[in-house]
């Protein structure tokens, strides 16, 4: 099948195989590459944060409490709760008068198991991946003078505002977007492929927006490429593929196998979903993909060798496996 993208080797045979779906759209909504099914309804998860953050922007939040550039991508971020994340969010949340208490993303290890061994025994909200993006809200809910008890819930203006943001960028109606549960407790959107990656390619141009939309999504965009570490961490893909990108992309990956990149200088937006729900592959397509199309060269793809192209281990150390990639392309534009 044309899907499948990545297989897994044990020794000379092909144990595991993996299907994904690639949507390649510009700032005007041509689909000009796909894998898959670019029409394939899927939730859009931490990808959506770059939007989240958009929507904090907007509410004149991040301005009147006065972020620093670092905050700014921290409110992008799925990161590892090493001390700067947990530091930065601690901040913000201080800069709107706000205690850490009013978090309501629970708590867990670092996403970085390396990471996680040097984390404290006792940990609290600041230290969850999404404690930016629910920082974001809270400070947003706060300067709007709305309540911050219920900030998480659908039916709260916030919220409401998220869904709004993502209509227009993405251009799908806000009742066609569908809404769950996310892993932190908020809302999560679901819309096709092809039309989130219209939203990312839209942020990477800013063609069409007003020009305070416009101002606010570059300072995005760049905060995420001037501070990839806030966007994730140590050892994470999203914050190595910024780093040895030279600037060409911002990239945010969404839980259970999601993944989004915009390209500002060719005014794109890629979306990726393995079927199913694998970060590691979802890391590695992506890679692929940005390489595949030219957009980042061969020395950025070497250095990136460890997420697009890892060997499997066995406990005892020894190499039993690897993985490759397979890309197949359909054009759809010239």
């Amino acid at each position: 099948m044309k899907n499948i993208i990545a297989r897994v080797y044990r020794g000379e045979l092909v144990d595991l195989t993996h299907r994904a779906h690639v949507a390649v759209v510009n700032a005007d909504g041509e689909l000009l590459y796909h894998i898959g099914d670019p029409n394939r309804v899927t939730f859009i998860r931490s990808s959506a944060k770059p939007i989240q953050a958009l929507v904090a922007c907007e509410s004149k939040a991040v301005d009147a409490f006065g972020l620093s550039e670092e905050e700014l991508a921290l409110l992008c971020a799925s990161h590892n709760g090493e001390e700067l994340h947990v530091k930065s969010v601690r901040s913000i949340l201080e800069k709107a008068g706000l205690s850490e208490d009013a978090l309501q993303c629970g708590f867990h290890p670092s996403l970085d198991a390396k990471v996680a061994k040097t984390q404290p025994k006792e940990l609290s909200p600041a230290y969850s991946n999404c404690s930016g993006k629910h920082s974001g809200m809270l400070i947003a809910a706060c300067h709007l003078g709305e309540d911050i008890g219920d900030y998480l819930n659908l039916s709260h203006p916030h919220q409401k505002r998220i869904i709004s943001t993502i209509s227009e960028l993405s251009g799908v109606p806000y009742e066609e977007i569908i809404t769950a549960t996310d892993g932190c407790g908020v809302p999560v959107h679901a819309l096709p492929l092809k039309d989130f990656a219209l939203a990312y390619a839209r942020m990477a141009s800013q063609e069409g927006m007003d020009k305070e939309r416009a101002t606010y999504v570059k300072r995005i965009t760049e905060a995420m490429r001037n501070h990839p570490f806030m966007v994730a961490g140590s050892n994470r893909a999203c914050t190595r593929i910024m780093e040895v990108s030279d600037g060409k992309v911002f990239a945010k990956l969404g839980a259970d196998g999601y993944y989004a990149v915009g390209i500002p200088d060719r005014k794109w937006g890629i979306t990726c979903k393995v079927e199913d729900g694998s970060v590691p592959i979802v890391e590695g397509l992506i890679i692929h993909v940005l390489y595949a199309l030219g957009i980042i060269n061969d020395k950025a793809f070497e250095a990136l060798e460890e997420f697009h192209s890892p060997i499997r281990f066995n406990h005892r150390g020894e190499k039993v496996g690897n993985v490759a990639y397979t890309l197949q392309w359909e054009r759809d534009s010239e």
